[in-house]
């Protein structure tokens, strides 16, 4: 949700050197983002320890993304003169260009906002990234070692979700839905992290012969992997933006978290809620019966993910 910001800041300072901060996790993304001159790992550290490697680089300025104060201590111990970001969350003094944030927009547009307050012009708010040739043909090397053939149709399904099990819908209506289409002779491709392993399993123990590449794959081979598939089935979560950006057709199941904010951008993807009065709530567990996502039926997920083949 990130990129149409950065984009913007690329296309209109052509000649600086820009480079991304991001924890351990997900800098390796920005490695594939074009006018991405470098990334900087940072660590998790205490509230007043500087990041050595931040501090080490000697930028000029900081844009934050992100609105929390950790964020702004970090470049101010990073001895980064300019600091500019939204004034939240406390760190207004801490900021040498606060921008007052906007509200009710959402994410992607949320981060375009600010740049543009910044002086930056926006450009398209869709997000764009390229998957290079090898990570295809490491996608392809992988599908292949699973017993995948990357030459026939493959839908890829994500039933993880790092925010907590509120978000997840159930993995025997993500197993139903890999049964349904092997009907017509479409595999189905299960991607997660490690943490979602107990979910895959529960997938698993219904379809033994769905093709399981949990924790299987970096961020390069999962783009890879998303790249080659026809469709992905997904939660709320950050496979559900990477595939929008690569460009492959998503299907979102959204229950706790809101749709407006965080979903899918770009034309050809399909977005299911439930009617439960109680969403979007926000919540990690569902106190209740979960019926925002116990509402979305199996079969209008099928449906949505066949559009899409």
């Amino acid at each position: 949700m990130a990129l149409p910001a950065i984009a913007d800041v690329r296309r209109a300072a052509p000649g600086a050197f820009v480079a991304v901060a991001a924890r351990p996790p997900v800098a390796p993304l920005f490695r594939m983002v074009p006018g991405v001159d470098d990334v900087v790992t940072i660590q998790r550290r205490g509230w007043l320890e500087p990041d050595a490697a931040l501090k080490a680089a000697a930028f000029d300025t900081a844009l934050l993304l992100p609105n929390s104060l950790h964020s702004a201590l970090t470049v101010l111990r990073a001895g980064i003169g300019q600091r500019w970001g939204y004034r939240r969350d406390w760190r207004g003094r801490l900021l040498t260009r606060a921008v007052h944030p906007p509200s009710g927009l959402h994410q992607a547009e949320y981060y375009q906002q600010l740049v543009h307050a910044l002086g930056f012009p926006n450009g398209p708010l869709e997000p764009r990234l390229p998957v290079s040739g090898g990570a295809r043909k490491a996608a392809r090397g992988l599908l292949a070692d699973a017993g995948c053939d990357a030459q026939s149709p493959f839908v890829a399904l994500a039933p993880g979700a790092a925010y907590g099990g509120a978000k997840r819908w159930s993995p025997d209506r993500f197993a139903a839905l890999a049964t349904d289409l092997a009907k017509d002779g479409v595999r189905a491709v299960m991607l997660g992290t490690g943490a979602d392993r107990s979910t895959a399993n529960e997938v698993t123990a219904r379809v033994p012969r769905i093709v399981d590449l949990v924790g299987k794959t970096d961020l390069a081979r999962l783009a890879g992997v998303l790249a080659l598939a026809r469709t992905l089935v997904t939660n709320d979560s950050g496979a559900m933006h990477l595939a929008a950006a690569i460009g492959t057709p998503v299907t979102a199941v959204f229950g706790p978290t809101d749709e407006r904010a965080t979903r899918p951008l770009g034309a050809g993807h399909a977005v299911l809620t439930g009617t439960a009065w109680c969403r979007p709530c926000m919540l990690r567990e569902c106190p209740l019966d979960h019926r925002c996502m116990d509402g979305i039926e199996t079969a209008s997920v099928i449906s949505a993910a066949r559009r899409s083949l």
